[in-house]
């Protein structure tokens, strides 16, 4: 049996999906994919900083520069299931990264880990009322 693609790439430059956050309440997100992260040396506040700055000097991100981007919270790993909630998942508040100061590594992020980067009084106001809009 082949190992997983989570366990075979060493935690000193895994892939990790970034799902920046635009709006919770009409499901404007987007991806960003960050190669060769140091899982073992890389904190909490250097990873939103590596998202800041890919928003910041890449074109393509223009749309989400105006959105204050705060808190990351643990979306999937490798191989794990996802939420049905297509934005974020709702519950599970304890898997919000809380401590800037805190190693990727030690909070279990794996190779291929996707994590949600967003602005956590938008994400209290939507968990009130989690109601999507399509219309304008």
């Amino acid at each position: 049996m082949s190992e997983l693609v989570n366990s075979t790439s060493p935690g000193t430059s895994a892939t990790l999906t970034v799902r920046i956050i635009k709006s919770f309440i009409y499901r404007t997100e987007r991806n960003l994919v960050l190669h060769g992260v140091d899982l073992e040396a890389t904190t909490v506040h250097q990873l939103k900083e590596m998202a800041r700055q890919a928003i910041l000097t890449r074109p393509e991100w223009r749309p989400y520069r105006n959105i204050l981007l705060d808190t990351l919270k643990l979306y999937t790993k490798a191989h794990g299931s996802k939420t049905n909630n297509l934005i974020i998942n709702l519950d599970h508040d304890d898997w919000i990264f809380e401590d800037d100061s805190k190693i990727l590594g030690d909070l279990g992020f794996e190779n291929e880990t996707e994590v949600s980067f967003f602005n956590r009084e938008l994400y209290e106001q939507f968990k009130l009322n989690p109601e999507t809009r399509w219309d304008s």
